[in-house]
């Protein structure tokens, strides 16, 4: 019999078994839920009446003989990012609080069509502002492994969510490494998927050159699962790719075996160095070395570029976002504050903004709004743009010499709450490994990589492949990952303490 802690993976072959119903596992992870969540508070909305009308719903097509894939009835979190038909969509912000969406996005859409039960949507810092999930409107996540610290950001409702076993599957969205560094301190597993092999059709855009959807799931396959139901064209995103996508749940079935003969596998030397955690850094090359021995070979690549990859990002981030964000204006939806008086429709729009906005979401609308400026766009948004030129050429100069690349996800572990909530730079700084990958598109995964020697929380092993080649991240992730799991004995979040052990 199944509980919580059963993966996706391991769900859909007893649903297919009959050894469990759709309608026990969403009960299972709604009581989950009803158990630690106050605690962790890693969802926004908790939608229990519909979760198990669609159980039951998956149920019948599988005694009908007629279930429409191996997820089917295995249940999901969302992030509450993505438009989803009939319930609350709020970003995580006061302007949006109660905004129900009328539609779906595409991936909401393809999650309902492939059967997976939807459980709620979970938090994130207003507007995917953030890297700890401290700017939500409605309060912090709290990271399982220790709920004094942060579960990362912007998506550390949905990692914390799958570190917490209140959901098998969760999705998320990468701007900057939203997906892939709150995988990193929760010892979960966080997917960017190539830049336009996810629709982005319904995702309420921060920035819409960077912003990718993707899976947050506990092991490697599991997202691969996911990811094949999530990905493809998309007619009504005019940047979704149009092409055959290959299985992403072959290359992790076929990377399980460990085996990584061949593979050339390049370590990016900017990625290290001061202000990176030793016990990150010890975690990092004792992986290196089991790729060695399982046969890779193994080289240092220099991508000078990468050391500006944060500047250009938080110029290009916040000039995309300042446009993006115009539109809540208190005219159409959304929160409406009128001032006393006779207030001009600029006097509310000014009101509702100033109420509805945090101060993070601010502080980036004012950076975007002069960074595009007239006299300041050349010298601010067209360098940054150059930069980010450089940064996908360094890639490019990179691949044609390994077939991966590899780094820390992030340069520390888990912060504390509040200690870097009053320092935006200290803050910005945890995204040093993740950003190039958005600057220029290419995919990348965040598996578990051990604990520090510090302090015992989770850090992450990143691996990178050139665009379009998503099934390389998951082939080499669920190698290294079946190496992890021989050395360790287990899984990452079986070694947890704390909440993560069901107390």
């Amino acid at each position: 019999m199944s509980d919580s802690r059963t993966t996706a993976a391991s769900l859909a072959d007893q649903l297919a078994a009959g050894e469990v119903t759709s309608v026990e596992v969403t009960q299972r992870h709604l009581d989950r839920i009803a158990e630690v969540d106050d605690r962790v508070h890693a969802f926004l909305h908790v939608d229990a009446e519909g979760a198990l009308l669609q159980a039951a719903e998956s149920d019948a097509r599988r005694a009908r003989g007629e279930a429409r894939g191996p997820l089917d009835g295995v249940p999901i979190a969302v992030k509450d990012v993505l438009a989803t038909r009939g319930l609350p969509t709020t970003c995580g912000s006061k302007i949006l609080e109660g905004w129900v969406p009328p539609y779906d996005a595409t991936v909401v859409e393809r999650l309902r069509v492939a059967g997976l039960p939807i459980l709620g949507k979970t938090n994130m810092d207003e507007f995917a502002m953030g890297s700890s999930t401290e700017h939500s409107a409605y309060g912090p996540t709290h990271n399982p492994w220790d709920l004094d610290r942060i579960p990362g950001g912007s998506g550390g409702g949905s990692a914390a969510a799958v570190a917490s076993y209140e959901a098998p599957l969760a999705i998320g969205t990468d701007t900057g490494g939203s997906i892939r560094q709150p995988g990193a301190v929760t010892g979960t597993v966080g997917v960017k998927p190539t830049y336009g092999g996810v629709s982005r059709y319904g995702l309420v855009a921060l920035a819409n050159s960077l912003d990718q959807a993707g899976p947050v799931t506990r092991n490697v396959l599991d997202a691969a699962m996911l990811h094949d139901i999530i990905g493809g064209h998309d007619l009504r995103d005019s940047t979704s790719i149009k092409r055959e996508w290959p299985s992403f749940t072959e290359a992790a079935r076929e990377g399980a075996a460990g085996d990584l003969t061949g593979v050339k596998v390049g370590i990016v030397t900017e990625m290290s160095g001061d202000g990176w955690q030793p016990g990150v850094m010890n975690r990092f090359n004792e992986s290196v070395e089991l790729m060695v021995k399982a046969g890779a070979e193994v080289v240092e690549v220099s991508c000078p570029s990468f050391v500006h990859a944060l500047a250009a990002y938080y110029l290009i981030l916040p000039a995309e976002a300042s446009s993006n964000l115009a539109k809540f204006d208190a005219m159409r939806f959304g929160l409406r504050v009128t001032p006393d008086g006779s207030p001009s429709a600029e006097d509310v729009m000014r009101a509702s903004r100033d109420a509805g906005f945090g101060d993070e979401v601010k502080r980036r609308i004012i950076l975007g709004t002069y960074a595009l400026s007239s006299g300041y766009y050349d010298a601010y948004y067209g360098q940054a743009q150059k930069i980010r030129t450089l940064i996908t050429r360094d890639f490019d100069a990179a691949f044609e010499r390994v077939d991966v690349l590899v780094s820390p996800t992030a340069p520390t572990t888990a912060f504390k709450l509040g200690e870097k909530l009053d320092d935006p730079m200290a803050m910005y700084l945890n995204d040093l490994a993740t950003i190039p990958a958005n600057l220029s598109g290419v995919p990348g995964i965040s598996i578990p990589n051990g604990l520090a020697d510090e302090d015992s929380l989770p850090t992450g092993f990143q691996v990178l492949a050139p665009a379009l080649a998503d099934d390389r991240v998951y082939r080499v992730g669920a190698a290294l990952e079946a190496l992890h799991v021989q050395e360790w004995g287990g899984p990452l979040l079986d070694r947890a303490t704390g909440l993560t052990e069901g107390n």
